[in-house]
C-alpha cells in the first residue's frame, strides 16, 4: 500500500513537472509570437504608410470625368485648334477687300553736254522729285476702284522755259469692272465663303470628337466601376471557397470525411486566387485608362493617384423610336452637317469654273484732273534772246489748288473683249468640278445610309440591354429566393455547407451579372445619343465654351 502511495505521489510529481515545463515552454513561446506579431505589426504599419504615402485615391463622379477630359484630353487640345485656324483662313480671305495703300518717292538728276549755245552753256543739268500715293480698293462685283494722287517738281538749267522750277500734280480716278469672267459677288467672294464652309467644316469635326471623347469617358467609366465590383465578387468567391477548404479540413481530422475531398477545395482556393489576379488587372487596366482618356497627370502632379467611381449606374426605361432618332441624327449629326458644307463647296468650286468658261468682258473709266504751277518767264515775241521781260513766281500749292478745283477735267471709258485660246483647260476644270460634286452627293448618300443602320443598331441595343436587365434582374431574385431557402434547409439538417456556398457564388454571379447588363444599358444609351449627335445636348455643353476655356 506504501509502494502504491509512493508511486502514485512520484508520478503526481512527475505531472506536475511536465506540466510547469509545458506551461514553461508555452509561455515562451506565447512570448516570442507575442514579440513576432508586434515586430510584423511596425512592418506591416511602414509598408502601409509607404503605400499610402505613393498611391492616393481621388473619388470622382462621371460628370467630373467628363469635365476633366474636356480640359485636358490631348487629342481633343489639338483638334480644337482646327476652328481656331479655319478662323485666321477667314481673315486672311477677308484681307482681300481691305484697301491697300502704296506710296512712291523717286529722285533723279541728269548732266549731259549741251549741243546748242541756245539750251545751255556747257552742261544741261536737270533735276526732279516725284510723290505719289496710291489707294486701291477690290469691291465685291469683282471690280477694281482705286484713286491716285502725284506730284513731279522738276528743274534744269536750259534756256527759253517758260515755267522753271515747275510742279505738276494730278488726281486720278480709275474704275475697273468685269462683265462676264470674274464678275458676281459670290465669284469675288468665292475664298471667304469657302474659308467659312471649311470653318464650319472644322467646328462640327469638333463636335464628333467632342462626342467620341465623352462617349470613350462614360465605358471607360463603367467599365471601372464593374472591374471594382467584379473585384468584390471573385474576392467573396475566394472567401468562401478557404472557408469550405477549412471545414473539409476538420471533417477529414475527425474522420467524417475522405482526404480526396480536400484536394477538390484546395483547387478551387487556387482557381479563385487565379480569378482575382486576372479581376486585380482588369481594375488596373480600366484605371490607367480612364486616366489617360482624362489626362489625370495634367492636373494631378501624383501619377500613383487611383480614380474611384463614386457614381452607380442607373436603370431608368428611355423610350426611343426608330423614327425620332433617324429625324435628330439627321438633323444633328456633326458628320453629315460636314458632309453638307462640304457639298457646298464642291457646288461653289462648280459655279466658278462655270464662270471661268466666259470671256472676258470688261469695262474700264478714268477721271483725272491735273495741275501746273512754278515760276513763269515771259519773254519778247520779237527779241526772245533779250531775256525774260516779266517773272511770275509760283509755288507748289497752286498747282494742288488747281487740281482740286478741278480745273482741267479729263476722262476716259474703254470696253475689251478677251476670249483666251487655252479655254480647254477651264473646260477641264469644269468637268472635275462636276465630277467632283457628283461624288459627294454619292459619298452624302451613302453616309446617310451608314447613318441609318448605325441609329437601327443603336435602338435595338437600347430595347435588347434593357431587357436583359430585366431577365438578370429575375435571375438575381431567384438566385437570392434560392440561398435563402437553401439555408433554412441548412438549419433543420436538409442540406450541406457545399450546396449553400454554390448558391451563394450563384448569387454573386448573379448580381455581377445584372450589374453588367445595367452598365450596358447605360453604354447602349450613350451610344445612341453619340449616333444621334445630341451628346452635347444632353450634357448642356456648348462648343463655345469650349473654345473660349470657359468650361
Amino acid at each position: 500500500m506504501a509502494e502504491k502511495s509512493s508511486i502514485f505521489w512520484m508520478d503526481r510529481l512527475l505531472i506536475d513537472f511536465n506540466f510547469r515545463e509545458k506551461r514553461f515552454h508555452l509561455f515562451w513561446r506565447l512570448k516570442m509570437k507575442k514579440n513576432k506579431k508586434i515586430s510584423h505589426l511596425f512592418l506591416i504599419l511602414f509598408l502601409t504608410i509607404g503605400v499610402f504615402a505613393q498611391q492616393k485615391e481621388k473619388p470622382l463622379s462621371l460628370e467630373d470625368c467628363i469635365l476633366q477630359a474636356l480640359k485636358n484630353n490631348l487629342n481633343l487640345a489639338v483638334q480644337v485648334l482646327s476652328p481656331e485656324l479655319a478662323d485666321i483662313s477667314v481673315s486672311r480671305a477677308k484681307e482681300k477687300f481691305f484697301p491697300s495703300l502704296s506710296l512712291g518717292f523717286s529722285t533723279e538728276s541728269t548732266n549731259e553736254a549741251s549741243f546748242s549755245w541756245i539750251q545751255s552753256g556747257e552742261q544741261i543739268k536737270a533735276g526732279s522729285d516725284d510723290y505719289s500715293i496710291q489707294v486701291s480698293q477690290l469691291i465685291p462685283t469683282g471690280g477694281n476702284l482705286s484713286v491716285a494722287l502725284s506730284s513731279i517738281n522738276s528743274e534744269s538749267n536750259q534756256k527759253f522755259l517758260n515755267v522753271n522750277p515747275y510742279y505738276s500734280t494730278n488726281l486720278r480716278f480709275e474704275f475697273s469692272q468685269p462683265l462676264l469672267k470674274d464678275f458676281g459677288f459670290k465669284v469675288s467672294r468665292r475664298e471667304i465663303i469657302i474659308a467659312r464652309n471649311n470653318r464650319d467644316i472644322a467646328e462640327n469635326q469638333l463636335k464628333g470628337i467632342l462626342m467620341d471623347t465623352i462617349y470613350n469617358v462614360e465605358k471607360a467609366y463603367w467599365d471601372l466601376t464593374y472591374s471594382i465590383e467584379n473585384l468584390k465578387v471573385r474576392k467573396q468567391s475566394l472567401e468562401l471557397a478557404r472557408d469550405l477548404l477549412t471545414k473539409n479540413k476538420r471533417e477529414v481530422e475527425v474522420g467524417t470525411m475522405a482526404p480526396i475531398e480536400i484536394l477538390s477545395a484546395q483547387a478551387e482556393v487556387a482557381s479563385r486566387e487565379a480569378d482575382i489576379i486576372q479581376a486585380e488587372a482588369e481594375v488596373k487596366n480600366g484605371d490607367d485608362n480612364l486616366k489617360t482618356i482624362i489626362n489625370l497627370a495634367a492636373w494631378e502632379k501624383d501619377v500613383e493617384v487611383s480614380v474611384i467611381p463614386v457614381d452607380k449606374p442607373n436603370f431608368e426605361k428611355r423610350e426611343v423610336s426608330l423614327e425620332e432618332a433617324l429625324l435628330a441624327a439627321m438633323e444633328n449629326r456633326p458628320d453629315l452637317q460636314a458632309t453638307r458644307v462640304d457639298l457646298k463647296n464642291k457646288r461653289m468650286d462648280l459655279r466658278y469654273a462655270q464662270n471661268q468658261l466666259l470671256p472676258d468682258l470688261r469695262l474700264s473709266a478714268s477721271y483725272w484732273s491735273p495741275g501746273l504751277s512754278g515760276t513763269q518767264f515771259i519773254y519778247d515775241p520779237d527779241d526772245p534772246f533779250k531775256g525774260p521781260i516779266a517773272t511770275f513766281p509760283g509755288k507748289p500749292s497752286d498747282a494742288l489748288k488747281d487740281t482740286f478745283d478741278f480745273r482741267f477735267r479729263n476722262w476716259h471709258v474703254d470696253i475689251t473683249l478677251s476670249i483666251p485660246l487655252n479655254t480647254f483647260l477651264s473646260r477641264a476644270q469644269y468637268a472635275q468640278a462636276r465630277v467632283s460634286l457628283d461624288q459627294a452627293i454619292l459619298s452624302l448618300k451613302n453616309q446617310e445610309q451608314q447613318v441609318f443602320l448605325e441609329i437601327r443598331n443603336a435602338v435595338r441595343a437600347v430595347q435588347t440591354d434593357y431587357e436583359r436587365v430585366q431577365a438578370y434582374r429575375v435571375a438575381r431574385e431567384l438566385a437570392e429566393k434560392k440561398l435563402e431557402a437553401e439555408q433554412k434547409k441548412l438549419k433543420v439538417g436538409l442540406s450541406t455547407n457545399y450546396v449553400v456556398l454554390n448558391y451563394q457564388r450563384d448569387l454573386a454571379n448573379a448580381q455581377s451579372a445584372e450589374l453588367k447588363a445595367i452598365i450596358d444599358y447605360n453604354l447602349s444609351l450613350a451610344n445612341l445619343d453619340k449616333t444621334m449627335g445630341t451628346s452635347l445636348n444632353r450634357k448642356n455643353i456648348k462648343i463655345s465654351d469650349l473654345l473660349t476655356k470657359d468650361l
